[in-house]
């Protein structure tokens, strides 16, 4: 649904699966652009609804990423699929491409994270820290390229901008995450920082419906930016 801003990657009853673009917020303030306000006005639209759209979200991506993000359309398919994001029943793959060569091939990032206060960002903090939580990923790689990795990586945790801290902390910065330290840039090179992308890519979801409890896999296709990089065995 390009004109609506966004699309659909699976729909089966009050289970909405669509690809997020990058640049625009989960969910924002009124007033404020993000996917929760399009999928609102599609369905709007779509069904000819009176009054406010109903639209639970259970999961969100960070602004600048890509891919796979799930909706439920009434209030007892979103609590099932919280429950299944909260008892780690969802799996969740990215690929993420950064700079350097990651070593080893295939391994285990685990650290313990805290939002920083005030400031849209996260860090690293020591095990005793007082607001420190444990964060957790799997990955191995996918391909090698002059600037660095492509990497596929599974959350056994969902911290906020997990990914893009625990590569940044090991001198991988997501390509074009300036946030994080990135040097090289990705994608369309917006004035305005916040709407440029990352090389972050939510690539599949894995989760039981909500409602028929039937396994659904959703695979998010990438976009041409990633196409750009030329890496060998890209879908």
């Amino acid at each position: 649904m390009e004109d609506a801003g966004f699309e659909i990657l699976y729909e089966v009853g009050p289970c909405l699966v669509v690809h997020k673009p990058p640049g625009v917020l989960t969910i924002a303030p009124p007033g404020v652009d993000s996917l929760d306000l399009r999928v609102r006005q599609f369905l709007k639209r779509r069904e000819n609804m009176p009054g406010r759209v109903y639209l639970g979200i259970p999961h969100r991506l960070d602004r600048p990423a890509t891919g796979a993000i799930v909706f439920g359309k009434h209030a007892r398919a979103t609590r099932r699929l919280t429950e299944q994001f909260e008892a780690r029943g969802v799996r969740k793959v990215y690929w993420a491409c950064v700079a350097g060569e990651v070593a080893p091939e295939v391994g285990t990032w685990e650290d313990y994270v805290r939002k920083i206060p005030d400031v849209p960002m996260a860090e690293v903090v020591p095990p005793d820290h007082p607001e420190a939580r444990k964060a957790v990923l799997h990955y191995r790689t996918l391909g090698r390229t002059p600037w660095g990795t492509w990497l596929g990586i599974e959350l056994e945790t969902g911290r906020m901008h997990q990914i893009r801290l625990q590569a940044s902390v090991r001198g991988h910065a997501i390509l074009g995450d300036a946030q994080y330290g990135s040097t090289i840039p990705f994608g369309p090179q917006h004035d305005d920082w916040r709407l440029r992308p990352i090389a972050l890519h939510a690539r599949e979801l894995s989760f039981r419906h909500p409602m028929t409890h039937e396994p659904v896999v959703v695979t998010a296709p990438v976009a041409p930016d990633w196409r750009a990089l030329g890496l060998a065995g890209l879908e």
